[in-house]
């Protein structure tokens, strides 16, 4: 049981990593980017491009990831969300054209990369294995975790300590007073959808190592995962997003060693079922306040 749960924890981390990418945009600014799976999809694709056409390393495939996720951010902000920002309707516009704008990054995704499942190269990752008394661990699942941890560590540490994470909790407290206390709004937006989509590049990277394989539909796959896990973790809040990817990959784990893989959905989201029933705002939201 132990070793279930320790490979729940190691899937948990990129839903994790991948929800709070998704909450990060919606806790400050309070709209939801969906646009989001499709670049945990391309990142996925690009980082097997650059593995195998420059033979770079992991280290340094992610770190470029990391930033095509957040130019990917800075276009979706500028194209899908900026020209809308003024409107009655702006969150449901926000809404619609990043549905938009992820149809269109699959279909450039399909012209570039064609439509066949794409793996990363055999050694890639190292596939010894560390053993922890009865426990065991692959190399590929330490980086995953570790990986993951630390991004939201320092996600966490910009959030809560540097000027930048003051002026996004000022935003997301009142836009309008952070703006008239001298708050660059439009950078602060500008910087929270690269932040956010960064994170999700790079989860991408990590998921399509863990499965081994990229599919052109594993944004859409992984989406409503997200979005049950930002919902259990409650709107907003990056410890929520945390714990409720943890809670969903133990699950999945659970489901699968001593149910089957069949039930793997089914057990995962009713248990998250459960949770909104008796806690309807989310493990760590709060009624009518929005949370960075």
């Amino acid at each position: 049981m132990l070793q279930q749960l320790l490979n729940g924890l190691f899937l948990g981390s990129i839903y994790a990593l991948f929800a709070i990418g998704f909450t990060l945009v919606f806790g400050i600014l309070d709209r939801l980017n969906l646009a989001h799976p499709s670049v945990f999809a391309a990142s996925a694709f690009v980082g097997i491009w650059l593995t195998e056409a420059f033979d770079l390393p992991l280290w340094l495939v992610l770190i470029l990831v990391f930033a095509f996720g957040a130019v990917m951010g800075l276009l979706i902000e500028r194209i899908a969300f900026r020209p809308l920002k003024d409107r009655p309707d702006a969150h449901f516009a926000g809404l619609i054209s990043s549905i938009a704008m992820a149809g269109m990054i699959v279909a450039l995704l399909q012209a570039v990369f064609g439509p066949n499942t794409r793996r990363f190269p055999v050694g890639t990752i190292p596939e010894d294995a560390l053993e922890f008394g009865d426990l065991t661990a692959s190399w590929l699942q330490i980086i995953i975790l570790a990986v993951s941890l630390g991004l939201m560590i320092a996600l966490s540490l910009l959030v809560q300590r540097s000027p930048l994470g003051r002026s996004m909790r000022a935003v997301a407290e009142n836009p309008t007073a952070a703006r008239v206390l001298g708050v660059n709004v439009d950078r602060v937006t500008a910087l929270t959808f690269a932040i956010s989509t960064a994170l999700g590049a790079v989860a991408g990277v990590l998921f399509a190592l863990n499965v081994n394989s990229a599919q052109l539909g594993m944004g859409s796959a992984i989406e409503l995962k997200g979005l049950a896990v930002i919902i259990v973790g409650g709107m907003g809040s990056l410890s929520g997003s945390l714990v409720g990817g943890l809670i969903l990959g133990i699950a999945e784990v659970f489901a699968i060693q001593y149910i089957g893989s069949s039930w793997r959905d089914l057990i995962a989201f009713a248990l998250l079922f459960v949770i909104l029933l008796v806690r309807p705002e989310g493990l760590f939201g709060k009624r009518k306040v929005r949370e960075v």
